[in-house]
């Protein structure tokens, strides 16, 4: 059985009509409007839920279920909102204030208001919101590259664009994915990481394997063998491995050259670096401009400014790169432990608590907004036809781009003014309490060797696996999620799947790929709606 590449193309999906023209604009009226305020109640439910629960939920299903109810009411005025195209653009805004608000800037200012500095919010605010910026921005850049193929795996993004399209065609397939979509929403009531089982029928099967691996690892290390990995820092040791080989893999992919160098990857070479060097730039000068706005320049050393810009933009490039990589594999990003990880390594440095605060509410500003936007780009590629039309593709890259960028800037009043009432009643994301009491217990050198020796394996994990599976960068996600069952879920459905390709051939993999999709989907309406109904006492 020949294994499935994360690069091939997962969804059958018919090609765009080769007489299609332009792709709807973003900013035409009737979808003006609607992104406008989707993106105001996307960016509103994040910041309510990742304060009251902790989680960010993805509700780009949501804003393409909003706008195929809205294509059904018999008015011209919302005649628009039936094409799949639009759909997209609603779903791609949603997504994008959701996380745009709160992982990229609600979180970030909760930590200089937890370590008593409120005088920082602001300073904090600023960079987060140029960084998320830059974040979106940049993986539009990348996207369709060799490092992120338009072809990767991005299950979120394939779940949304079978979702719109099932609502859009109808029969077998809609059918397919309603029953994927109800089963999905039966397993999360059930418990059922559901999400982590739909992605074993999508990805890559050795990628997500280590994924499911490192997951039980984490899970049963403590029950089976008495030993908490994550007080030994194993995970973060080798996430610091497995990271320093992908960033040596993503730049040996780009240098690379040769005979059969073709003219189609050349192009393909100068984008990455050009995007590279742009998002390198950018985040020196936003790491400048927080040590600014944040008074770090009459606190620290000449050296020490230095090294924190430096560390600080390396830190977040980094941290973008490892959130996308996992989120194009797995569909699962492991944001909140990588911004850990820069803050215990910034600790070992030596710089003071202010400057910790500000670096890691840098950090944890890049990496969701990026992983986000390949969702729905990907999402986008498969229904304007997988690139069959590439004028149109591009087109239509654009329009997604201009839609997550208008969400974006939505989002950031939203949090400006939602902000001190939140912050008066104590209320921030819970994740910003583990990096505040990290900050003030410090490191000790005993943690410095801790990484040092488990880094070593997970670099070697990845070196082995090479970029396209990033076994490394997998198998540490695993093992910095708590999350056994969805371990399980993975496991189970990398071997059903397996199995069935061995009965039944490769002609079962559309169905297996759609109902998958349903899976995924019905995981992400059940949290969302689980998630809001839960908030609803706590707001009386």
């Amino acid at each position: 059985m020949t294994e499935l590449s994360p690069t091939s193309d997962l969804a059958v999906v018919p090609p765009a009509p080769a007489g299609e023209g332009r792709h709807p604009a973003t900013f035409a009226p009737a979808t003006l409007i609607l992104i406008v305020v989707l993106s105001a109640f996307g960016a509103v439910i994040g910041v309510q839920l990742i304060v009251q629960l902790g989680v960010t939920p993805n509700t780009s299903i949501i804003g393409a279920l909003v706008a195929m109810l809205l294509a059904r009411v018999p008015l011209a005025a919302f005649s628009r909102y039936r094409s799949i195209h639009v759909q997209n653009l609603a779903q791609s805004a949603i997504s994008a204030a959701t996380f745009g608000a709160a992982n990229s800037l609600l979180l970030p200012i909760g930590i200089p208001f937890l370590l008593g500095r409120p005088d920082l919010i602001i300073p904090m605010l600023v960079g987060s919101a140029l960084s998320m910026l830059l974040d979106g921005y940049m993986l539009y850049r990348m996207f369709d590259s060799r490092v992120f193929p338009a072809s990767g795996t991005w299950p979120p993004g394939i779940a949304a664009a079978e979702a719109i399209r099932a609502g859009d065609a109808g029969g077998r397939r809609a059918v397919l994915l309603v029953a994927g979509i109800l089963i999905g929403m039966f397993g999360s009531w059930l418990k059922i990481p559901m999400s982590a089982f739909g992605v074993a029928f999508i990805g890559n099967v050795w990628a997500l394997t280590m994924f499911g691996i490192g997951l039980l690892v984490r899970g049963y290390a403590m029950p089976v063998a008495g030993i908490d990995i994550a007080k030994y820092y194993v995970p973060h040791g080798f996430m610091i491995g497995a990271g320093i080989v992908a960033l040596i893999q993503v730049g040996l992919l780009i240098a690379r050259r040769g005979a059969g160098h073709q003219l189609a990857e050349a192009g393909d070479d100068t984008r990455m670096r050009r995007a590279l060097g742009l998002g390198g730039l950018g985040y020196v000068a936003i790491a400048v401009l927080i040590a600014l706005m944040g008074g770090l320049i009459g606190q620290l050393s000449a050296g020490l400014l230095i090294a924190f810009v430096v560390y600080a933009a390396f830190a977040a490039f980094v941290h973008e790169l490892i959130v996308g990589i996992s989120a194009m594999h797995s569909g699962w990003f492991p944001a909140f432990a990588v911004a850990l990880i820069t803050l215990i390594v910034g600790i070992l440095i030596g710089f003071p608590p202010v400057a910790l605060a500000l670096l890691v509410g840098f950090s944890a500003s890049t990496g969701p907004a990026f992983a986000d936007m390949g969702y729905d780009l990907r999402a986008g590629f498969l229904l304007r036809g997988s690139g069959a039309n590439p004028a149109f593709e591009l087109d239509g890259r654009r329009q997604q781009l201009y839609a997550a960028m208008l969400a974006f800037l939505i989002a950031i009043p939203t949090v400006y003014f939602a902000h001190p009432g939140y912050f008066a009643n104590n209320l921030v994301p819970p994740v910003d309490r583990v990096y505040v009491a990290t900050i003030n217990a410090g490191a000790t050198p005993e943690v410095a060797m801790a990484l040092l020796i488990w880094a070593i394996p997970g670099a070697v994990l990845q070196l082995l696996g090479g970029p396209s599976r990033q076994l490394g960068i997998l198998f540490a996600t695993g093992l910095l999620i708590p999350n056994p069952w969805a371990g399980w879920a993975v496991l189970a459905g990398i071997a059903i799947r397996i199995g069935v390709l061995m009965r039944k051939g490769e002609s079962a993999t559309g169905a297996m790929q759609v109902l998958a999709a349903g899976f995924i989907g019905g995981d992400a309406l059940f949290g969302f709606t689980d998630s809001v109904i839960k908030t609803v006492p706590r707001m009386k």
